[in-house]
């Protein structure tokens, strides 16, 4: 059995890993990196054709995100997810695909012979879509899945996202088993909307993400009380604008889930909440459809109230026409819209049109890559660049980790410590910088594990 990483080595972003047992291959992930745009994202190290299944972890891009990629190079087996996972890869990849379609076609209409290609254009991308999403297979939580004679998959929830899931693999070689597993995202306990992550089997082998491994998170538990606060202050003291930054899958559904609780205990003040992002709309609809998979608190006041989301003053916003309109709107208002990063997207106007008003506030409340505006005003910058201008920062800044859906140091630890010390062969520390990824592996050596490893790109080990 071989194991080769190939994404999110020493970095957070492009999950992508080949497993190779008896010359099967198997691509655990097949994300974007997010982080390193300069890199060709359209080139793999490996022969596409050559891979004989993909696993999906979960649905976010850089898991996800080059699986049409894959596709186009010559894959030709399946994609196994969970069905959730399934569901939602569809809207994010048709949403990255319609954007570097778009990009395409600004780039080839600057000279007019090519303008009439616009509708290839689309129609290609619309068909790489339609021809990925024919690879999907959804696979049920907890039941073993044998892809061969010798290989069983089992999909465990992990916590982090809507259908996602740690994959643990069983494989028999000369009659002996070998076991590993890929945590994928690890999610927390007491999440909105969400289950906590189960229980995991024992494993030789773990690959374990490491996003926040020298991090201690806020308590969830606090989430409606911190909320509730900065609503107050900007919305009510001042009044003014709170403009949140949030990823449209997990993330936005969680603040309104949260705002929707706070309209029912009557603790939110009577003003509007634009959801800028048709996006999360769809995926508001995956959520309650999938309403079997979420935590009790989600199902009862679904059962109550017949929604999830949608209450009194809370609007979501379609077209670009109306998203833009908000700024004629000069009342209080709450507007969340992605992307969650400040890297793109409506969100990017709402922070030109307020970054310069001392009445507003920005919440950013997710992790933030280099060099994305939103590191960059984290991290207390003056001045901010938007479509080649250049804006002072005049309104207030406010960041959280409460609404972060990845495990913090202690979590991720309780998680490692399913395994035994004395069973478990050697660890893999991936999907974090290298500040996270040290400070974790120190902590890891701390509680008696041994035989923590931190793969560079490319590097491959024979298990």
């Amino acid at each position: 059995m071989q194991l080769t990483f190939y994404g999110a080595t020493q970095q957070v972003t492009g999950s992508m890993f080949l497993l190779e047992i008896n010359h099967y291959r198997m691509l655990i992930d097949c994300g974007s990196d997010l982080e390193n745009q300069q890199i060709n994202n359209s080139s793999f190290p490996f022969a596409p054709h050559e891979i004989d299944i993909v696993l999906l972890t979960h649905a976010h891009i850089d898991h996800s995100g080059q699986l049409p990629e894959l596709l186009k190079q010559g894959y030709r087996g399946q994609i196994l997810c969970t069905a959730p996972t399934m569901e939602l890869a569809g809207i994010l990849l048709q949403d990255k695909l319609s954007l570097e379609s778009k990009k395409i076609n600004r780039l080839k209409n600057r000279t007019y012979r090519y303008a009439h290609r616009t509708a290839e254009i689309m129609a290609r991308a619309d068909n790489l879509l339609k021809n990925t999403m024919e690879r999907f297979v959804p696979i049920s939580y907890n039941k073993p899945f044998a892809i061969r004679d010798d290989i069983l998959v089992t999909f465990i929830p992990s916590g982090h996202l809507l259908g996602a899931a740690s994959i643990y693999i069983q494989t028999f070689e000369n009659g002996t088993e070998k076991t590993i597993l890929f945590s994928g995202d690890v999610g927390r306990k007491n999440y909105p909307l969400l289950c906590n992550p189960q229980p995991v089997p024992p494993a030789q082998y773990l690959v374990c993400e490491s996003t926040y491994g020298a991090q201690t998170h806020e308590h969830i538990e606090a989430a409606e009380d911190y909320l509730k606060r900065i609503i107050y202050e900007t919305c009510v003291q001042i009044p003014g604008r709170l403009i949140i930054p949030a990823f449209s899958i997990g993330r936005i559904q969680s603040l309104l889930f949260t705002l929707h609780k706070l309209h029912l205990q009557g603790q939110l003040p009577r003003i509007k909440i634009f959801t800028d992002s048709p996006m999360a709309e769809m995926c508001a609809k995956l959520y309650e459809k999938y309403l079997h998979l979420l935590n009790s608190e989600a199902q009862h006041i679904y059962n109550q109230r017949h929604s999830l989301f949608d209450f009194e003053n809370m609007f979501y916003i379609q077209t670009p026409q109306s998203s833009r309109l908000i700024s004629n709107y000069h009342e209080p208002c709450i507007i969340l819209s992605s992307s969650g990063m400040i890297a793109g997207g409506r969100v990017m106007h709402h922070i030109s049109k307020n970054i310069r008003n001392a009445y507003s506030t920005i919440l950013i409340v997710g992790y933030c890559a280099e060099g994305t505006i939103g590191e960059k005003l984290c991290s207390g910058t003056k001045y901010i660049r938007i479509d080649k201008k250049t804006y002072p920062v005049e309104a207030r800044m406010e960041k959280t980790d409460i609404y972060s859906a990845h495990a913090d140091k202690h979590e991720l630890m309780e998680f490692i410590k399913q395994q035994s010390p004395g069973s478990l062969k050697k660890i893999f520390l991936v999907h974090g910088d290298m500040k996270n990824i040290n400070a974790f592996r120190k902590t890891i050596l701390e509680n008696g594990y041994s035989n923590v490893e931190t793969p560079l790109p490319y590097t491959s080990y024979t298990l």
